[in-house]
C-alpha cells in the first residue's frame, strides 16, 4: 500500500459515503448511487511534489464526468501550530514527496482533521446521492 492509498483509506474511514471504496494507485473510487461514482485523489496546486488539496470527480456511468471539486486543506484545516521555529505563524498542511518518499510535511493530521475533511467531502457527495434517490437526473 502506497502512502496516498493509506491516507485515502484514513479519510474513507471517517466518511459516511465511502463504504464501498476501491483503491487503484493514488486514487480512490466509490459508488455514490447506482450510476454515479466518485474519484478522489490528492493533487498539487502549482508546486511540484507538494500535494495541498483533494480533487473529487463525479463520474456518471453513461455520461462520463459530471462534476468536480477541489478541496484545499488550508480552507478546511487552516494553519496548524507546529513546534518548528521556522513556522511561528503555523503551517498549512500538505503532503511532500522528496526522493521518492511521500509524507505529511511537519504536521501530521489528527483524527479530528480527517473527520473535518470527511464531513466536507460527504456534504458535497450527498448533493448527488440525494438527487439520484429522488429520481432526478443530472442536467
Amino acid at each position: 500500500m502506497n502512502f496516498f492509498e493509506q491516507e485515502l483509506r484514513a479519510l474513507a474511514a471517517e466518511s459516511d459515503l465511502l463504504d464501498d471504496a476501491r483503491y487503484i494507485g493514488r486514487a480512490c473510487y466509490a459508488r455514490i448511487s447506482d450510476n454515479i461514482r466518485a474519484k478522489l485523489q490528492f493533487i498539487t496546486m502549482g508546486h511540484a511534489d507538494r500535494y495541498e488539496a483533494l480533487k473529487i470527480t463525479l463520474i456518471n456511468n453513461r455520461e462520463g464526468e459530471i462534476d468536480s471539486n477541489i478541496v484545499r486543506f488550508r480552507d478546511i484545516w487552516g494553519p496548524k501550530a507546529v513546534g518548528n521555529p521556522n513556522f511561528r505563524e503555523g503551517l498549512y498542511p500538505h503532503i511532500w514527496t522528496s526522493y521518492g518518499k511521500s509524507e505529511w510535511y511537519i504536521y501530521q493530521p489528527k483524527i479530528v482533521d480527517y473527520e473535518k475533511l470527511a464531513y466536507s467531502l460527504d456534504e458535497y457527495l450527498e448533493m448527488f446521492s440525494e438527487d439520484m434517490e429522488h429520481g432526478q437526473t443530472m442536467a
